[in-house]
């Protein structure tokens, strides 16, 4: 029997808010478990990305923390099917702000903002958070399929207050260009896997991976800066976690701009790799700290990646 995936997220968005919040946690927790029981390929790999950050565990503690990271991913989607229904007050409540100076300066000036994310915790929510609290969000959205999934997705975003461009679109970058020259807003992109011919190689934990050049390409361009930023969960409590509505918010770590390189002698392509790294090596910190928030279940580190696409992917860089 075929799933209607579409049809399915339309149900769960439309029907999910009605259901008591405890419900509905118990229910998404007994999946993330069963999920992790069961060893699918996703759950396999999302172990394999966690024992390159964290080489430290052992095999029960990385099976342990793999299950916490199944919990972590599910807990994204319970939340992203009832955002809608949450009132400001509580998405409010939700969310801590750490390190906020470092994207408050340029947002007083009327800059833009560039922000490079991981899939790192709920990243919604802290869209939903930021577009009252610190600035206008502006970012892009990978065609889903079918095409009512991409548009119940992008429905689902601008309806929390999150401008949305479609990723693959000609004028994309172009227009996420107008929109960080005009000012006055932040461009969050999730840019912690890109196995693209314009994906930079990077250093992430200790391992080579493939980061997306956009984040540091828009700063270069339109002139903004480059801002790393790390999402985690955490428990709430007391008045806190009342006003919230449940006990789970997030922290939003904002760090330190990363330093454009002197351009003299350097190919902007240099210059896109290395702001790319610095991002990623701040971001990191996030990822050993609160690995189990990272809801990454694909390839991102180079060694696990068919050598033979990898090899193509190398070449078709090197002739652009």
């Amino acid at each position: 029997m075929r799933i209607d995936v579409a049809r399915l997220y339309t149900f769960a968005w439309r029907h999910a808010p009605k259901i008591p919040e405890p419900v509905l946690r118990a229910a998404f927790t007994a999946v993330a478990d069963v999920t992790w029981l069961r060893r699918t390929e996703g759950v396999r790999r999302l172990e394999a990305n966690y024992a390159r950050v964290r080489p430290d565990l052992d095999g029960p503690e990385l099976r342990r923390l793999t299950r916490a990271g199944m919990r972590s991913y599910m807990r994204y989607f319970r939340e992203a099917f009832t955002l809608q229904g949450a009132t400001p007050e509580q998405v409010a409540a939700r969310v801590r702000v750490d390190g906020y100076e470092h994207v408050a300066g340029p947002v007083a000036d009327g800059q833009g903002v560039s922000l490079a994310l991981a899939h790192l915790g709920n990243w919604d929510l802290a869209g939903a958070y930021a577009t009252p609290h610190i600035a206008p969000v502006l970012t892009v959205a990978e065609r889903l399929k079918p095409e009512q999934l991409f548009v119940e997705f992008v429905e689902f975003r601008r309806s929390i207050g999150i401008d949305v461009l479609p990723l693959g679109d000609a004028d994309v970058f172009r227009n996420l260009v107008r929109g960080a020259t005009r000012g006055g807003c932040i461009i969050p992109l999730l840019a912690d896997r890109d196995l693209t011919s314009s994906g930079v190689e990077v250093d992430l934990c200790g391992h080579r991976a493939r980061a997306a050049a956009g984040p540091a390409a828009l700063a270069l361009v339109a002139k903004v800066p480059l801002i790393p930023a790390g999402i985690a969960y955490e428990r709430l409590t007391g008045e806190r976690r009342r006003a919230a509505g449940t006990p789970w918010g997030i922290v939003i770590r904002f760090y330190p701009a990363v330093p454009v390189p002197d351009d003299s002698g350097l190919h902007r392509k240099e210059r896109v790799a290395r702001m790319t790294q610095g991002w990623v090596d701040a971001v990191a910190r996030t990822l050993q700290e609160s690995t189990e928030d990272w809801h990454m279940l694909q390839r991102v580190f180079v060694d696990d990646l068919d050598a033979e696409r990898y090899a193509r992917t190398n070449a078709e860089a090197g002739e652009g």
